[in-house]
């Protein structure tokens, strides 16, 4: 065996399978180190992938040539496109993954990607040698020497779980955690803080009164989440099942709050605001007599289910009563309750966009230890990781993304320059340009980026440059085709829309929100046609160049007040100023500047406290 690689990943949960694949992808030799070979990217939560901003994510990992999008659609059993009454900014694709699968997929996946190595154990220390990361050396006393270290943690560095007053080390159920690395680091000078996640309890199915739910179907169109151009969803889909808890329920959960380790202080760490425990929900939301739960399977076949809305870390006896007092689970047996986990994670503002840290080279954090929640952020941060260590092995360009070009960018581009106070999880609230991040495009705004990388593959990139052609000449033909007012207008008081005084284009109808392809198809012979003429996944590329129609208003306004705030983008200040000197910054912003050293104008402008009279300061000095 040779002991010695260019990049080494430490951790193969979301973040690490995905740092591993890119760097692999982009040529350099990668070590993956995990303490247990069976729980590659382990869904330790909810079994499911994407979500409201989080399904933009993977479209974007997928589009840039990785795993995520693939795993998911070969392990799926139910999806979903979320958000589908509000505009296509919004849809979000999420699918139910069967947990086994997922991880056995991925493990595959990796096992068939060249350049990628395995080693089952723990990492105790890194190797630092004057200011720059050499390797790693683990619990069985191996040293490994490297160019680049990826931590990709999770939740296991000085994992502590709570259910009410016992406590179990541990970074998931029946894993032991990570010790070590956190003091290491803390000497290095990184500043460290603690977290505080939690997963609801495990129902067996074979004791659910699933005739006392309301049942939630998936759905069966064209929407996947990987760009390549195979069929999706192999296994049988599943049923998702939804009930409510009742006054009674939350009695239960109130007199069991002094046993909680969330209100008895046992748990100081933050917890997240946007996935409240059950008792949280109780006590912030005082006056909701019901709160929903998703009864969703955990696999095609399995009799286990996840409690989607009942995250708790009240006692065992406590959670069960409570759940028996629901109509549907009266006779409710559990596989094992719901606990809380607390984790040591670093401020995010000591990385750099590349997510390389600013104190040591070659040396970068990806997914929770960076104070984010969900596999989607993970697995984000985990690509980027993986592409920067990569080329600081190799040499060339370091690889960002802007917060124009992708929630991917929107995301670490929040996490380095305002840090975290709370578990961070992606909304499309998040992303000013969120009508340019589309998860309909992806595959336009990032695969030519990853190509040009080599990270994509050539049947990627081919089958980008197809849709894009289609799609264009789509648009061309209904730009070019005009309509007679007389031949149209019964059709378009049959479809509820005003009859045309003249005749117009195509495209000027399509742009009305009443009228699609799909209606206006049986009414025009020459767009049948033209519909018809296109072989291969004929519904997306319909889908998007209606998009494009429908939008192109706001997309080319939105385009241009990007490329204005990007300008700030182009300016760079790392290095060029000793901001305590500036006497007409004001005392916030002197210390502020001092301790995140924005790359830009445009990252110092969003830095919270920043105000535009420090802003233009900063031009004014680089005589702008």
């Amino acid at each position: 065996m040779n002991f010695s690689y260019d990049v080494i990943v430490i951790g193969a949960g979301h973040a690490g399978c995905e740092a591993a694949a890119a760097s692999a992808h982009m040529g350099a030799k990668t070590l993956l180190i995990t303490m247990d070979m069976n729980k590659f990217a382990q869904m330790s939560c909810n079994p499911a992938i994407g979500g409201i901003a989080k399904g933009q994510i993977v479209r974007e990992i997928d589009a840039l040539g990785g795993y995520t999008g693939i795993v998911t659609d070969r392990t799926a059993i139910q999806f979903r496109m979320l958000n589908r009454s509000k505009g296509p900014a919004m849809w979000s694709p999420r699918s139910q993954s069967d947990r086994m699968r997922f991880s056995e997929e991925w493990r595959n996946m990796l096992e068939q990607t060249d350049r990628v190595d395995f080693w089952q154990d723990t990492v105790r220390q890194l190797t630092v040698e004057a200011g720059k990361v050499t390797g790693v050396l683990t619990n069985m006393n191996v040293h490994f020497k490297a160019n680049s270290v990826i931590l990709t943690a999770g939740t296991f560095l000085n994992g502590l779980m709570h259910v009410g007053k016992t406590q179990m080390a541990g970074g998931r159920i029946s894993e032991p955690a990570s010790y070590g690395l956190t003091e290491q680091l803390r000497e290095l000078g990184f500043t460290t803080d603690r977290m505080k996640t939690g997963t609801p309890v495990r129902i067996d199915g074979r004791s659910v009164h699933f005739e006392e739910m309301e049942e939630q179907q998936g759905e069966n169109d064209f929407h996947k989440f990987s760009f390549l151009d195979y069929k999706p969803r192999p296994l049988t889909q599943r049923n998702c099942w939804i009930c409510y808890t009742n006054e009674t329920v939350h009695e239960i959960l109130r007199n069991g709050l002094p046993d909680s380790p969330l209100y008895n202080g046992q748990i100081q760490s933050i917890g997240p605001r946007y996935c409240p425990s059950i008792e949280t929900k109780i006590i912030t939301f005082a006056e909701k007599t019901a709160h929903q739960l998703f009864l969703e399977p955990e696999g095609e076949n399995t009799v286990e289910y996840y409690l989607n809305g009942f995250s708790s870390s009240l006692p065992l006896e406590i959670q069960l009563a409570a759940l028996k007092t629901i109509p549907c689970f009266r006779d409710v047996r559990i596989f094992r309750p719901g606990y809380a986990i607390e984790y040591d994670f670093f401020d995010p503002t000591q990385l750099m966009h590349t997510l390389e840290t600013k104190r040591i080279q070659n040396l970068f954090f990806a997914g929770q230890v960076n104070g984010t929640t969900g596999y989607e952020e993970a697995a984000g941060q985990g690509m980027i990781a993986g592409i920067n260590a990569a080329i600081k092995c190799q040499g060339g360009e370091a690889f960002t993304l802007k917060r124009d070009e992708a929630y991917i960018g929107v995301l670490i581009d929040d996490l380095v320059t305002k840090g975290v106070d709370e578990p961070y999880r992606m909304f499309t609230s998040r992303a000013e340009h969120r009508i340019l991040l589309r998860q309909d495009d992806a595959d336009m705004r990032l695969t030519e980026k990853a190509y040009a990388m080599g990270l994509a593959t050539q049947e990627r990139y081919d089958l980008m440059k197809s849709k894009r052609e289609r799609i264009n000449h789509l648009i061309d033909f209904c730009t070019n085709y005009s309509i007679k007012a007389k031949y149209i207008n019964p059709a378009l008081e049959q479809l509820g829309t005003a009859p045309l005084k003249q005749g117009v284009r195509l495209i000027d109808l399509l742009a009305r929100p009443q009228l699609t392809f799909e209606n206006l198809k049986p009414h025009i012979q020459a767009l049948a046609v033209e519909l018809d003429s296109i072989q291969d996944r004929k519904e997306e590329i319909m889908e998007a160049a209606e998009i494009k129609i429908k939008y192109q208003g706001y997309i080319e306004r939105e385009k241009g007040i990007a490329e204005k705030i990007s300008r700030l983008d182009n300016i760079r200040i790392a290095g060029k100023f000793d901001y305590n000197s500036i006497q007409s910054l004001s005392i916030e912003a002197r210390q502020k500047l001092t301790r995140i050293n924005p790359e830009t104008i445009g990252q110092a402008s969003r830095i919270p406290g920043i105000s535009p009279n420090d802003i233009n300061t900063l031009l004014i000095l680089m005589g702008r």
